[in-house]
């Protein structure tokens, strides 16, 4: 936020609307201001956003001679909503990194065992022979194509978010869009209209994430499937988890998570689009509920992603189907 509140100034500055000193001075008291955490965190209680504290305090630390030029024209939600565009950018960013390092290892996967003969299964019964290659096709390519869809996103999410009180950039002398296309070019964001009760940028981005994190859990409901003994199509080496009292065990337990995390976000989402909800030109309560779920979502989709590149990356191993699973079915019926 304190970034955000640097570049108003210096785009403001750069437009006649305050002095250059005045927007050294800011940028100088940003980099370095000391919060006082208890006020800020008062301030949240009273005000139910930190912005206004965080003004007055940066507005006393700036001095008397340019506090007036700190927070020119902008509102709360623009420094918050374009504090998080920052923090989503560089959270972009981690997960198309696991995301790639997932792709990898099930790639190196496929290359080792893909040849390995498996049985297909659908609606949880015995149905044709294939191969490991196969299963883990279907594996790779959702993800591939979530790895294409968040970088088609992204220039609609990095964006800044500059609308003034009322969201029409009215109180800048007829140079609101001027600021706001000077303040995206500071920040390396994207510059768009005001999206204070438009939050779709951010259901569609919580979608994204869901749908990562579903399918890793549909790769780990796979996983712990075809470890069971009696089926016995994965091992997965030292990865496996054991027992208080059965010590032969070997509990599939990191693959068990990627399915408690799908579903755990699978809910969040439903909660996230409720934020979706915004009354008139901006909501306190619609707002407060997406900063409670998206923090939720983006670490599990992250913990998913780093898990399931730490399991396949090294302890799974495809087994082949008994001989008696690859017998065609009809022959099966007849014996």
């Amino acid at each position: 936020m304190l970034r955000v509140e640097a570049a108003l100034a210096g785009a403001e500055a750069d437009l006649g609307l305050i002095e250059n000193e005045a927007a050294q001075r800011i940028a100088d008291v940003c980099r370095d201001l000391s919060v006082d955490w208890d006020s800020l965190a008062a301030g949240l209680a009273r005000d139910g956003v930190v912005v206004p504290d965080l003004v007055r305090q940066l507005r006393a630390a700036v001095g008397e001679r340019y506090a007036q030029a700190v927070h020119l024209g902008a509102t709360s939600q623009d420094i918050v909503d374009t504090g998080l565009a920052l923090r989503l950018k560089d959270l972009a960013a981690l997960l198309l990194d696991r995301l790639d390092a997932v792709i990898g290892a099930l790639a190196e996967l496929r290359r080792r065992d893909g040849a390995v003969p498996l049985i297909a299964r659908t609606r949880m019964q015995r149905a044709r022979p294939f191969t490991a290659g196969a299963k883990l096709a279907t594996w790779i390519a959702p993800l591939e194509h979530y790895h294409a869809a968040l970088r088609d996103l992204m220039p609609r999410l990095l964006v800044i978010q500059f609308g003034g009180p009322i969201g029409t950039r009215e109180d800048l002398r007829g140079q609101g869009d001027a600021v706001a296309d000077a303040m995206a070019s500071r920040l390396m964001l994207g510059s768009t209209p005001p999206w204070h009760a438009q939050r779709d940028r951010i259901g569609t981005f919580a979608s994204w994430l869901s749908l990562v994190s579903g399918t890793l859990g549909k790769i780990g409901q796979d996983i712990v499937l075809m470890t069971q003994n009696e089926v016995d199509e994965i091992r997965l080496g030292s990865s496996g988890g054991g027992s208080s009292s059965i010590p032969h065990k070997s509990n599939p337990v990191q693959a068990e998570m990627l399915v408690t995390l799908a579903r755990f976000n699978a809910g969040l989402l439903g909660l996230l689009h409720q934020a979706l909800v915004h009354e008139n030109e901006r909501s306190g309560s619609a707002w407060t509920l997406e900063w409670l779920v998206l923090p939720q979502m983006a670490i599990s989709t992250a913990a998913s992603l780093r898990k399931a590149c730490a399991l396949l990356g090294g302890s799974v191993r495809f087994v082949a189907s008994s001989p008696d699973f690859q017998r065609p079915s009809e022959q099966r019926l007849k014996d």
